[in-house]
């Protein structure tokens, strides 16, 4: 394996970050800005969106430059983005620094992919892929309990210092220790939309939009869920997340060993189906914490073992968009994240937070249909996109 795979993966971990890092720490702005819990969170929701719209659009407009210069440009604006947050004010001061963010946040994961696909043989791409989105699991493990923990102690201001830091230390190590890639050629907004008439291409994406949505429509909200059918206080709420994050580290390299051990097809349905079962089971397990820890475990590791396997079929089924494909994966990924919260929150509201878990299996069950469509009926039909614009 290439180990500049691994500085990517550093670069990942800290776009997952920032943003992760402001769920922790939500209340301490809400109070510092004088606004409401409501019209704070929505700084989660407007760097989602903003992150799965910008990544297309950002890949075309960037699509002739070099990729390691770009990747330094990015991290840069990524970098301004953060101390805008650390400078800001008011709460209009920080929508904007999210905005910032979320959109070279997106650019660069997804030249982190691109890269880190290009730069080792075809044998290790998915687990390569993997090690990249380990990066951003692994900010699960620690963006939520530092941003806790700098929150508190030094204001809410602090995490996004730490990210500035980092942001400047990820630029120093590409510019010293990535080389030239060169990209590949452009193809414009529209033609993107097009790939997806592929039938293969466009289940397999909402297949990844509706894991997500299912995913966040338990976990956006898995706070209110342990303190309430728990009964878990601030300082074991904490010691969750944590075990979350470990486990979602481990999953993500585990679906990129899956995938290039096995078959894709075979590590995307199989971790459907476990994760589907998991996430009905959760509400369940809360009368004997032990066995809640062990269904969450395994419902945390397959949440990002999808990922990788997910990323290597795509570059399998349309190989020459493969660019392309990772950008939109990226943007379903996060549209599915930001659904995934407001149908969530919805539930809470109108039902109870119990009934999160199986409203987001009923999301994984989709999931799973639109999988199978994907591989089924598009395994014997080979046209390609460029074969298909070569025809017009």
């Amino acid at each position: 394996m290439d180990k500049r795979v691994y500085l990517l993966t550093i670069v990942s971990f800290v776009v997952g970050m920032a943003e992760l890092i402001i769920g922790g720490i939500l209340d301490l702005i809400s109070k510092d800005l004088g606004i409401s819990l409501g019209k704070t969170g929505f700084l989660i929701t407007i760097f989602s969106l903003v992150y799965a719209i910008s990544a297309p659009v950002l890949l075309t407009l960037t699509s002739k430059i070099e990729r390691k210069r770009l990747t330094i440009f990015t991290l840069f604006i990524f970098f301004i983005g953060n101390v805008t947050a650390v400078l800001s004010s008011s709460y209009m001061m920080l929508l904007i620094a999210r905005i910032i963010s979320a959109a070279s946040g997106s650019l660069l994961i997804v030249l982190c992919v691109t890269i880190a696909s290009n730069i080792v043989k075809e044998k290790y791409r998915a687990r390569a892929i993997g090690i990249v989105f380990m990066g951003v699991s692994a900010s699960l493990v620690l963006g939520v309990p530092i941003g806790l923990i700098l929150g508190n102690s030094f204001g809410w201001r602090a995490p996004f210092i730490l990210i500035s830091l980092l942001s400047l230390l990820s630029i120093a190590g590409v510019y010293f220790y990535m080389g030239r890639i060169e990209p590949k050629p452009s193809i414009s907004i529209g033609k993107q939309i097009r790939t997806l008439k592929n039938r293969k291409v466009l289940f397999a994406q909402l297949t990844s939009f509706l894991f997500l949505a299912g995913h966040l429509t338990l976990y956006g909200y898995l706070t209110p869920f342990l303190k309430m059918t728990l009964g878990l206080n601030g300082t074991w709420v904490s010691m969750v997340y944590l075990i979350f994050g470990i486990a979602a580290v481990v999953g993500g390299g585990f679906g990129g060993w899956l995938a290039d051990r096995f078959d894709t097809r075979f590590a995307i349905l199989g971790v459907i189906v476990v994760f589907g079962l998991s996430i009905f089971m959760i509400p369940y397990t809360t009368f004997a914490f032990p066995l809640f820890l062990i269904v969450m475990v395994i419902w945390s590791m397959l949440s990002w073992a999808i990922t990788p396997a997910m990323q290597s079929y795509l570059i399998k089924a349309s190989p020459e968009t493969s660019d392309v494909q990772q950008s939109l994966n990226n943007s379903a990924l996060h549209f599915g994240i930001a659904f995934g919260s407001f149908i969530g929150g919805l539930v809470i509201e109108h039902a109870s937070v119990m009934e999160n878990a199986t409203v987001g299996g009923v999301f994984i069950i989709m999931a799973l249909g639109t999988a199978v469509i994907s591989m089924v009926k598009g395994r014997n039909k080979p046209k390609t996109f460029v074969a298909n614009n070569e025809r017009q």
